[in-house]
């Protein structure tokens, strides 16, 4: 096994698979105690901080001038933005169900590659799963308020409409990183994104300061976070993104919600009923179609 070609690329999308599933249930324990902005620059600081120094101590390329500024631009879209809002929204929603809404992102990826110049146009095919998925999306959202919302946040809804935008962001950042042709290694990159996101919310982390509160559950959670979801897990991702195809790489988003769901469940007794098994179902289904449709069209192309 080990002699495969892309052995240490698959490595790193098993820890994608295991390690992202397991942030949501990470997220929601440390913003009980901390401002979400607290979180973010705390987390991000330390794990692209960390993962900077370990690279240049590898003696790795640094990027510089217009390829720095995108890179650290491409990190503020996908983790400031997409996973900042994630952080937002799990303040009054459970993990699990958080965790179902953005496995609706590869269809954002579509339709954000789709609009961009030179990006693969949608077909007839595509639309199709698209559709598909959009109805997985319509049953969950459907029946009112899951019972574990908490009472006084702004609700289901909401937080489906916060994520869907976190997820555009993913997917313009994602998109845009792997455009860029650098010979700078992708931990490398994966550094200078955390570390960009870790400083744009170093102002509003002091502003929401005085009511973080640092516990020791916060601090684990945040340290685990930092570990587990960003020097390994973001870094993964990255490397396995620029090593792998779309179609094997993104397998993560059946994976992750798998893993959330269940932990969710495990250390909170989240809710998972019979209309959330349906919709994340008929929403895998959907991205599967997407896929497929995909990679029918590009040899066509």
């Amino acid at each position: 096994m080990r002699d495969q070609p892309h052995f240490s690329a698959y490595l790193a999308l098993a820890s994608v698979c295991v390690f992202w599933g397991t942030t949501y249930l990470g997220i929601r324990i440390a913003v009980e105690s901390l401002p979400p902005s607290v979180l973010m620059c705390t987390r991000y600081l330390l794990s692209g901080g960390a993962l900077l120094i370990f690279c240049r101590l590898a003696g790795a390329r640094l990027p510089r001038g217009r390829e720095l500024w995108i890179t650290a631009a491409c990190g503020v879209m996908t983790i400031g933005v997409g996973t900042g809002l994630l952080a937002v929204v799990e303040q009054w929603a459970p993990s699990g169900l958080s965790s179902l809404f953005v496995t609706a992102s590869p269809f954002w990826l579509a339709g954000v590659e789709a609009a961009m110049p030179g990006g693969e146009p949608l077909h007839a095919p595509t639309i199709g799963a698209l559709l598909v998925g959009a109805a997985g999306v319509a049953v969950l959202v459907s029946g009112g308020d899951p019972l574990a919302i908490q009472p006084g946040g702004p609700g289901l809804l909401a937080a489906f409409f916060i994520l869907q935008l976190g997820s555009v962001f993913w997917a313009l950042g994602s998109i845009v990183q792997r455009r860029v042709v650098s010979p700078t290694h992708p931990f490398v990159s994966a550094a200078v994104q955390q570390l960009a996101a870790g400083i744009v919310y170093t102002g509003p982390a002091l502003l929401a300061g005085g009511h973080a509160h640092w516990t020791p559950r916060a601090i684990g959670a945040t340290l685990y976070l930092a570990v587990f979801g960003g020097f390994v897990g973001y870094s993964s991702y990255v490397f396995a993104m620029q090593r792998l195809p779309v179609a094997v790489a993104s397998i993560y988003t059946y994976i992750n919600p798998l893993v959330a769901v269940w932990l969710g469940w495990l250390f909170y007794r989240e809710a998972f009923s019979a209309r959330e098994a349906i919709g994340m179902a008929i929403i895998f289904a959907g991205v599967w179609l997407v896929k497929r449709a995909q990679k029918r069209s590009r040899p066509a192309g």
